[in-house]
């Protein structure tokens, strides 16, 4: 989801506001595959999935980039940037399936993986 100058400035400001008050003082994100995922979402599924899609993408990789289970060291730049490229394709996955596909249908979630 492409944005014009202007929004990209309030969307850095914003950002940078939010990271400030949430003590994320080094946060670093990729703000377009962040709003890319936020823009399919809300074309596959609905529109509301688009803050409920980020919110539970950005808490995964927040635990796989704490526990160490993604690339890098845990709490690393490299393994929360790993950590969201991978949520974030799990995401990406999902809405090719729309709001009635997904690994529920297809046994992931009764396998525990």
């Amino acid at each position: 989801m492409a944005v014009n100058n202007d929004e990209a400035q309030i969307l850095d400001q914003w950002s940078h506001r939010l990271a400030q008050a949430l003590q994320l003082l080094d946060l670093d994100f990729d703000r377009e595959l962040i709003l890319d995922l936020a823009g399919e979402s809300a074309r596959s599924v609905t529109h509301a999935a688009a803050p409920i899609t980020s919110l539970m993408v950005g808490y995964a990789a927040g635990l796989a980039a704490g526990s160490g289970t993604a690339a890098g060291t845990a709490g690393s730049k490299e393994a929360s940037a790993a950590a969201i490229a991978q949520a974030a394709d799990v995401a990406f996955r999902l809405c090719e399936d729309g709001p009635e596909g997904g690994p529920a249908d297809s046994g992931w979630a009764d396998t525990a993986q």
